[in-house]
Formats: structure tokens, sequence, C-alpha cells
């Protein structure tokens, strides 16, 4: 690959692609449209995206045939458990989407309850390397088999005695009469890079764009409130407020018992939130998204 463009590898389809891409747009990347389905091209960046399987994503960086890679800490974990050459991967930057459990679960009605009643059994799983290193560090042995898909099933037809799959809801473990009763690994879309990476100006590129992902996800996590407070209760509308410490209070134009408060808020907003600042006073209270931060 180029030595003086930064090749980012990422998802072709699914929730990683779609959120990959988005974060993209969202940190000012325009990507022109080609007929290459492999490779497309930043138009104000220097800066490649190259198309694969997540599951390629891992070995695509750590050869050096992708500078960086957008990839589910679930997929990037398990391959190292595999492959000792993975060595050289590091989590950038995580990114906070595509959020899931990877959890053991076992029949509703079975005698399986815990991780222990494992000892000597056997779980289906398309991850047998994080699988085996949760039950080995909690002392049990238990055979892995193996399944590249439809592991849900895995207890019904008797090809195991429990599994350990993805879970985000729990619909599709319910529907199977399944139970889920221990988190092996909790995961979220990270941005991988290979360690020592000779390329000055690739990592002055990946740098840029690492700043700019970390402005969208803090904008993500933020909101700008604006409202109007009695004067006298500032003190109580500023504790209320989540994650801000120092609100701008501002005078309203004919009216010295109330003030306009702004404050950008770095933890979730709820509504119990805005039912407790009317409760001591607070007026025409608005919460508005923040498009980008940059501290």
């Amino acid at each position: 690959m180029s030595t003086e463009r930064l090749t980012l590898a990422c998802q072709k389809k699914g929730r990683l692609a779609d959120g990959g891409f988005d974060l993209l747009k969202r940190a000012g990347v325009k990507l022109a449209y080609g007929r290459d389905q492999l490779l497309r091209r930043a138009e104000n960046l220097p800066l490649d995206l190259m198309l694969i399987r997540d599951d390629d994503i891992p070995s695509f960086v750590s050869t050096g045939a992708c500078d960086y890679g957008i990839v589910g800490e679930n997929e990037l974990y398990e391959t190292m458990e595999r492959s000792a050459r993975l060595a050289n991967l590091e989590v950038a930057l995580k990114l906070g989407f595509a959020r899931c459990k990877l959890k053991l679960a076992a029949p509703i009605d079975g005698d399986i309850k815990s991780v222990e009643d494992l000892q000597g059994r056997s779980v289906a799983t398309s991850y047998p390397g994080l699988t085996a290193k949760f039950l080995k560090e909690r002392g049990v042995e238990a055979e892995m088999v193996e399944m590249g898909g439809s592991v849900e099933v895995a207890p019904k037809v008797g090809v195991a005695d429990a599994i350990c799959d993805l879970v985000s809801t729990g619909a599709t473990l319910e529907a199977n009469g399944l139970a889920a009763f221990e988190t092996v690994f909790e995961s979220e879309a990270v941005l991988i890079r290979r360690k020592n990476n000779p390329s000055v100006i690739v990592e002055e590129t990946a740098g840029l764009l690492v700043q700019r992902f970390e402005g969208v996800i803090a904008s993500r996590q933020t909101k700008y409130i604006l409202l109007n407070a009695p004067t006298d209760r500032i003190d109580e509308v500023r504790a209320i407020l989540p994650g801000n410490d120092a609100p701008t209070v501002a005078p309203v134009v004919g009216r010295e018992d109330v003030v306009a408060v702004h404050a950008v808020c770095t933890e979730e907003v709820f509504w119990s939130t805005l039912e407790k600042l009317k409760a001591v006073g607070a007026r025409s209270i608005l919460v508005m998204p923040i498009e980008k931060m940059m501290a």
C-alpha cells in the first residue's frame, strides 16, 4: 500500500460497516464513489478505505496490508487468541457503537445454572478462544464445540449442553428456550493499529482522524441544555444538571428575578432530569444535540 496514504480496513456490510461509515461521515471524511468494490478513496484526506470481511481485518492490519482497522473487540480478541502473530496489534480508540455481550447460556429447564455447572460438559460457540480462556480462568474444564452459526439450536438438537454466543436483546435465546447465566466478554467497535508503524506521514493522518473520531464520540454523549431559572435557585439547578461543573449564567432582558442558563452536559439527560429542573422553578427548558466537539 502507499506509504503516504493511510489505509483503513472496514467491514463490507452489517452493523460495524454502518457505524463505521457514519463515523467517517461525521468526522468530515468525504469518500469518492467508484466501481471498485474493495477500495474507497477519500477526497479530502490522504485516506483509503478497504472493505473486507470482519474476521480478516485483524490479519490485514497485522501484516501491514492496512494501517488501521475498525473491528469488533470480540472478533479482535478471538482472533488474537488463535494466532500469536497478531500480538503486534493494539487498540487505538474505543468507538462506542456495535455494543454486544458474549454470554454463556443453557436450557431454561436444564440443570446448568452457573459456570461451575459446565464442568465436564460441552459448550457450542463461534468463539472457542475467548470461551475456553474464560472457563480456564474460572477453573472449569469443558469441551468446546466450534460452530460457524446457528449456535442457539445446539442444545435443542443435542450437539452441546450449553452455548456461548453474542447477545444484544436476548430475544433469540428466549425463542430457543435458553437463559443466559454469565457474561464472558463485553464488546464494542474499536479502532485498531499495528504497533510501531514506520510511516510518519500515515501516523500524522491517523492522529488527525483519531482526534476527529474523539470529537464525534464526545458529541454523541453530550447534550446542550438551555433554560430560564429563578436567580435564587441557581445552585439547585446546577446540582441537577448531569455531568456539568460550570454552566453559563446570563441575565434575561427586563427580568432581575430570572437568569438564562446554558450548559453542556456530558451525561445522559433523562425525562426525570427535566422534571427535577422544572420542580425547582426552571422554565423554557431546551435539550439539543451537539454536532461537533473539540477540546
